[in-house]
């Protein structure tokens, strides 16, 4: 948001918004200032660079704290609700390729079927490259394509399933 406010007002145009922290912190190490202050000045950035509210989205760095009952009601009374991921691909690691992103994705979202949150971030070299082949490839399987405000998410603050190592290996070139 600091780095690049236009692209994140650009991004912000299109897309939900939520906190991911400012210092990218495993949160269970803050003490519950840190959390505050943490929290606070991620809330301030996304406000200043976009003029949207990140509340109530949020999902710990690294997925550390998703499993932690005191992080998740602290986050609650803030306004927050912890927002976890259910199929990962690990394509930040070294060796991911495009086809072992995209088969870890498919294979991980038809696996867990409706409500399957994916991560996925924007800047490793496989990921762009194989989007085209995710979304097709899913919807022939069946899916559409949601924000998340627009599943029918479990009452109260839980995560949504939980940070797993699901398919690591086929994320990876061998």
């Amino acid at each position: 948001m600091e780095a690049y406010p236009d692209l994140a007002r650009r991004i912000a145009r299109r897309y939900l918004v939520g906190s991911h922290s400012h210092y990218h912190a495993r949160m269970p190490l803050l003490s519950a200032q840190g959390l505050a202050e943490d929290l606070h000045a991620a809330e301030e950035a996304i406000r200043e660079a976009t003029g949207v509210d990140p509340h109530p989205w949020f999902r710990c760095p690294f997925g550390t704290g998703a499993d932690d009952a005191g992080l998740i009601d602290a986050l609650a009374e803030r306004g927050y609700r912890h927002v976890g991921w259910h199929v990962e691909a690990y394509e930040w690691d070294q060796g991911a390729t495009v086809e072992g992103v995209s088969g870890a994705i498919i294979a991980g979202a038809v696996a867990h079927g409706d409500g399957a949150v994916v991560l996925l971030h924007p800047w490793p070299d496989p990921v762009a490259p194989a989007l085209p082949g995710i979304v097709t490839e899913l919807r022939n399987a069946g899916a559409t394509f949601v924000r998340l405000d627009a599943l029918d998410l479990p009452p109260g603050l839980d995560p949504i399933g939980e940070p797993r190592p699901a398919l690591r290996g086929a994320a990876t070139a061998r």
